[in-house]
């Protein structure tokens, strides 16, 4: 317990100096604009920081950093290798003042020390795909380079449609991008709750399974054994794959019908029974420290023998918990049930009661569904291209357009934008420590998996952001504001909002990419629309330099780390 609250101390002190670190992408442009002094800009940012905790319910970009690395392979000692290596990068490159990305510092500290772990565990023989999850990491490398093009092009159209003489052809490919926008991210939420209910009713950890019975049984196709598991597996995706079928079509109307409405629907009509008698095992078992077990039998034969035993023999908690439900035998009744299967410790009992009795696969469905829907981004979206349309509207249409007038519109603009950003970059930033944090409270045990992360965590992690951009890191805005290319208002504007679409953008696909690496590219993209020359290229080599390896060194010195902690602790 003592080492795990020492990674949750480091995690949220990582997440403060990824602030400070990160503060420059937020302000660099409205300071260097003279929109805001340092001082405002900073609590201007770190206000939207916090308020992203109200605006990104689905914590998609924390769930993929704590699935970085297998399970396998998570153990605190690795989590705390990986923060002690993410921190001291993050700070060498913070006291040069060069904008290295705090998402690749996580990312490569996390699985430099879980590849050191494994490697020290089985040997040189075990495979990369084993250790990490190859997806996940390649995803996040190629958005290394794909993020700051996303925020380029973006910024490019911004910047040319802005100065279109024309207001109307402006306001049409203004709303023609808008509705383009909306569809696309009406996308990612149909895919996101596709794939939500397909791990709710555990499809998709069926399908696994009946490959890997069927893998072992074409091996040993007379082996009795591996033909029941095979026909167990079979009949269990058969069961979960009629349960998708009839609710995948309601789902696909959630803008129509809500999350209440087809949670109501799958629990009337007897959907969610399966499903509800094996989540509610996972809770009851949960609740008498199996998860503790799981962790603690990592690096103990006898502990890992107790667990063998003890996962084969709780899944026999279904018979009386089923009874429960069905309102056959009273609580009382089923928890002497369970007793009697494998027993409860005593200073359990109550919490597994309460679990029992408290229990709602109704709920859990409802609050399963509601967590993709993002409908705060698309409604921030639409606001946000009105207002350009209304502000553009009062100022060349209802106004006689001025220099003055133009140059006040975007500076009051750019509040709107650097606030926009500011809430991309906590949503994205934050989540990144939601994920390590979470992977340290399942290694330990205390929850099963993220959906199960409490409340105080993403607090926790949005607060300690938010003071951490409160104290400013002028050495990296130095280099984002000025040195890369001169921005103007306007320009500022443009970056800004490039970059908070890029960050909402991935952010909803999960992928953990660099605020760093996103405001760079769109910085790059206004300057590039006044002439290429305008860019400082020779800085701009030298940020992808340090961006390239920032995961490979994070990653080295992680490892080192691991070593170093294994010895002495």
């Amino acid at each position: 317990m003592t080492l795990l609250v020492v990674i949750i101390i480091l995690a949220l002190l990582f997440d403060y100096i990824n602030g400070f670190h990160d503060a420059a992408n937020s302000i660099a442009t409205v300071v260097s604009t003279k929109v805001l002094t340092p001082f405002q800009a900073v609590l201007w940012a770190a206000i939207f920081n916090f308020a992203a905790y109200w605006i990104f319910e689905d914590h998609a970009v924390a769930n993929t950093i704590s699935k970085t690395v297998n399970k396998e392979f998570i153990t605190l000692h690795v989590i705390l290798a990986g923060l002690i290596a993410a921190i001291f990068w993050n700070l060498l490159t913070w006291w040069y003042g060069i904008p290295s990305s705090s998402s690749h510092t996580l990312i490569g500290g996390f699985a430099g020390a879980a590849i050191a772990h494994a490697l020290q565990d089985k040997g040189t023989s075990i495979s990369w795909d084993k250790i990490v999850e190859s997806q996940t990491i390649i995803k996040t490398v190629l958005f290394i380079f794909l993020a700051p093009m996303i925020g380029m092009a973006i910024s490019i159209f911004i910047t040319i449609i802005t100065i279109m003489r024309n207001i109307w052809l402006r306001i049409g490919l203004i709303a023609i991008t808008t509705a383009l926008t909306v569809l696309l991210f009406d996308q990612f939420e149909e895919s996101k709750m596709d794939e939500g209910l397909q791990k709710f009713i555990k499809l998709d950890k069926y399908k696994a399974d009946f490959a890997k019975a069927d893998a072992a049984l074409k091996i040993d196709p007379n082996n009795a054994q591996l033909k029941e598991e095979f026909s167990t597996a079979d009949k269990k995706l058969s069961k979960a794959k009629e349960v998708y079928s009839k609710l995948a079509p309601k789902v696909d109307d959630f803008d129509k019908l809500g999350a209440d409405v087809i949670s109501t629907y799958a629990y009337e009509n007897g959907f969610l029974g399966d499903i509800e008698v094996s989540k509610l095992k996972d809770e009851v078992r949960n609740a008498n420290d199996f998860l503790v077990l799981e962790a603690l039998s990592a690096d103990n034969k006898e502990k890992h023998d107790q667990f063998d035993i003890a996962k084969k023999e709780t899944e026999k908690y279904k018979d009386p918990l089923k009874a429960y439900l069905k309102k056959e035998i009273s609580i009382d009744s089923a928890i002497t049930s369970i007793n009697a299967i494998y027993p409860i410790d005593p200073k359990n009992s109550s919490k597994v009661k309460t679990k029992i009795e408290k229990f709602n696969i109704q709920k859990s469905f409802k609050k399963d569904l509601e967590k993709s829907d993002n409908g705060n981004i698309v409604w921030g979206i639409i606001f946000t291209s009105i207002l350009f349309i209304l502000v553009y509207l009062y100022v060349e249409k209802f106004k006689t357009p001025t220099a003055y007038s133009i140059a006040s519109m975007f500076k009051k603009l750019q509040l709107f934008s650097s606030a926009a950003f500011s809430i991309g970059h906590g949503g994205n930033d934050a989540q990144k420590v939601m994920g390590i944090i979470g992977a340290a409270l399942i290694a330990n045990g205390s929850i099963q998996d993220f959906g199960q992360l409490p409340n105080w965590v993403p607090i926790a992690c949005y607060l300690a952001i938010g003071i951490g951009t409160m104290s400013g890191g002028w050495k990296i805005v130095k280099t984002m504001g000025t040195k890369i290319t001169k921005v103007t208002p306007l320009e500022g504007v443009a970056a800004e909002t490039a970059g908070a679409f890029t960050l909402f953008f991935t952010g909803q696909m999960g992928i953990p990419v660099s605020t760093t690496h996103t405001i760079t590219g769109s910085i790059i993209g206004v300057g590039a629309t006044k002439r290429l020359s305008a860019v400082r290229w020779g800085v701009t080599s030298s940020l992808m330099v340090a961006w390239i390896l920032t995961i490979p060194v994070s990653a080295i010195l992680a490892a080192l780390c691991y070593w170093i902690i294994h010895f002495f602790i």
